[in-house]
Order: C-alpha cells, then structure tokens, then sequence
C-alpha cells in the first residue's frame, strides 16, 4: 500500500474515467460507489458484506457521529476503522448538509453555524475547523470541507451567498487540514443551478490545489437534466489528475451518465434504503418485493449473481419477508443491491478499460427498459 495519496487514471473512454485512488489503508478503483455508513454502520449489512460485495470505501458521516456516540468516545475507542470493524478506507462528509437539512434551530454566520440536535435539542457549534477536528478524531481517510448546500430552487443572490461563503470555509478548512501524509481533504464545488457560479467556485476550488474536488448541492430537488447540465459545465473546471466525487448520487442512471461526464466517485443511501422498504435493483430493472405477484414466484431475483441473497432465495420467500416485517427481509434486499451497484461499478470500469463504454451502458440501459417481466412459475 502507498504511504502517500496519489490517483492515477489508467483509460479514458470519451469523458469517462478508469483510475485508482491509492493511500496506506487501501486501493480505491474508479469509478467507485461507496455504501453509505452514516453512523458507523451500513444498515442491514455486516462489514465483512460489505467488502464481499467489491466496496473499496465506505462513506460515514460528522454529524451524526458526533451527535452519537460522539467523536472524542471514537478517537478513545481507536478511531473508526477499529470501532466499526472496518480497516479499509473511509471518506466522511462535512456533516454541513445534515446540519442545514436536520437541525430546525440553526444559525448560520462567517464563524459556523450553531444547532440544536434533532435527537434531543442539546445545543451544538460546528465550525469550518471543528469539522474538520472532528474528522480527524473519526481518524477518516478523505475529509470533507464545511459547505453550505442550497436547495433548489433558490434565488440567485442566495445561491452566490452560499457559494463565496463555501469557498472562504474550504480555505479555512484547507489550513485546519495541514499537511496529513496519506490522507486527503476535497473541496466542493456549489454554486446551485447557475453556471457562472458553478465556474466560479470549481475554479477557485482548484487555485487551493487540493487533493480531490466534490460536486455538491445537485441531487436535492432539481431534475436529472438540470444536474447533467451541471456536470458537463463543471468537470472541464477541475483538474485532470484529480478525483472528483459527485456527493449524494443515486441512481444507476445517475451514475451512469455521470461517469460519462468525467465523475469518479459516488454515493447514496438509495441502494439501503430500498432494500429497507422491499425494492430490489436488479441488472433487469427494479423489483417491487411488496406486489402480490410475487407471493407465489419461485424465481430468485437473479439466477446468474454471484450473491446468495440474489440467487439462493425466492422472489416469494422475499416477498413473505417484507410482508411479514421480518429483519431478514431488509437484509437479504440490502445485500442484493449492494451487490448490484458493485456490479454495476465494475462492468463500468471495465467497459472503460476496453474502450466501449458508451456501447456498455447502453445495453445496461436497455436491460432496465425492458425490466422484469412477471413470468407464470412453472407447473
């Protein structure tokens, strides 16, 4: 393993990028999706799942880690990776869009921005400096910077506030950071739905020269053609031989076309959470465990994974589980979708490689149009 952080990009397929994030706790092949863990745990899974189904990094989150167990009991405890059982890399967000997203009292200013908990309304300060502390003691390998992420729609004057006040905290952030061998800081790039700003802030992200560079404050309300337009004006912004991590992304079609603007990094509670609630993501569409047409499908979800809980169990033993709100149910889900997204990075990375990846995702594309057709079981 490098003692350094370095990123290599190995193929170029139009825009899309196949590279390798190396550094002491592990290699990170791009483009990558990373399982989120927001409070230590990613939900319904053991860690030792989660590597066997190919995740390089897992994601978790300053907030909520500090909320809950706190991050100075984690430092005490051996830092993430030992508390959580999980001795390969992590990347930590800021914890700035739960803040803004979960905290009704909040005052935000140059300093920070201070809170009140959503779990018991004890008072809290989180500054540009203090998140990035707290990061430190997580003993993360990517640390974020405090942002301030806008929703959308907003006003102009307000995504431009935001934006410039953003840039002065990476700055700050930057400083806090200092000099970590092995370990890196990103910036991210704001700026809502307006170009100019989006410009603005990836090219002044980019005079810090950072380790990495985000793309935030897309995937929260606007639609998929608004975050697209995004990409295809930020990414020319940002260097070349850096990684650049779209935050908060989401769906196999978001990823994938993503990936053809140039990301190299993702993530999303998406593939959990619908495991949570009985939706599987298979490679032939979307399966919906609660419809009763299922109750009687002998079918696993799909026969040629190399997931047991996709190929080794029933699409009505599924069903019953769900239905009956049986743990197992959201477990089984969880590790099939996991699986999938994994699969799905790796088929990406390796149409890269090959040099077809626009004729990859096509078929990929064209495997979820044709979805997954209810078929009588056999007699």
């Amino acid at each position: 393993m490098s003692s350094e952080f370095t990123f290599k990009l190995l193929a170029t397929d139009g825009k899309a990028r196949r590279g390798e994030i190396t550094m002491p706790r592990g290699t990170i092949r791009t483009p990558a999706f990373m399982p989120v863990g927001t409070g230590g745990t990613v939900k319904a899974m053991y860690m030792d799942q989660v590597r066997g189904v190919g995740a390089d990094i897992i994601l978790g989150n300053t907030y909520h880690l500090m909320l809950r167990p706190g991050a100075e009991r984690v430092a005490r405890l051996g830092g993430l990776h030992d508390f959580a059982r999980w001795p390969h890399p992590i990347l930590t967000d800021s914890g700035g869009f739960q803040v803004m997203s979960l905290s009704k009292l909040r005052k935000l200013s140059e300093k920070g921005v201070t809170f009140r908990s959503h779990i018991d309304g004890a008072p809290y300060e989180m500054s540009p400096e203090r998140s990035i502390e707290i990061q430190g003691l997580l003993d993360s390998d990517i640390q974020m910077q405090l942002d301030e992420c806008t929703a959308l729609p907003s006003t102009p004057k307000e995504i431009q506030r935001a934006m410039e006040l953003s840039l002065r905290w990476a700055e700050r952030c930057k400083t806090a950071f200092g000099d970590q061998p092995g370990k890196a800081m990103f910036g991210i790039v704001q700026g809502g739905d307006i170009p100019d700003m989006r410009v603005r802030s990836a090219q002044a992200l980019k005079a810090l020269d950072l380790k990495g560079y985000a793309v935030g404050g897309l995937a929260v309300g606007e639609p998929q053609e608004v975050m697209l337009d995004m990409l295809d004006i930020t990414c020319p912004e940002l260097p070349q031989d850096k990684p650049r991590y779209l935050m908060g992304v989401g769906t196999p079609d978001d990823i994938v076309k993503s990936v053809a603007r140039g990301i190299d990094m993702f993530d999303c509670v998406m593939p959990t959470r619908a495991g949570r609630h009985g939706l599987a993501y298979t490679r032939r569409g979307k399966v919906n465990l609660r419809n009763a047409r299922h109750a009687d499908d002998p079918r696993p979800l799909d026969e040629e994974s190399d997931c047991p809980a996709a190929r080794d169990y029933s699409r009505a033993y599924l069903h019953h589980l769900i239905k009956s709100g049986e743990s197992l149910g959201a477990m089984l889900l969880t590790w099939n979708n996991l699986s999938y997204y994994q699969q799905l990075m790796s088929e990406i990375r390796a149409s890269i490689e090959a040099g077809r990846f626009a004729d990859r995702t096509a078929e990929i594309s064209e495997g979820w149009a044709r979805g997954d057709l209810p078929v009588h079981p056999a007699r």
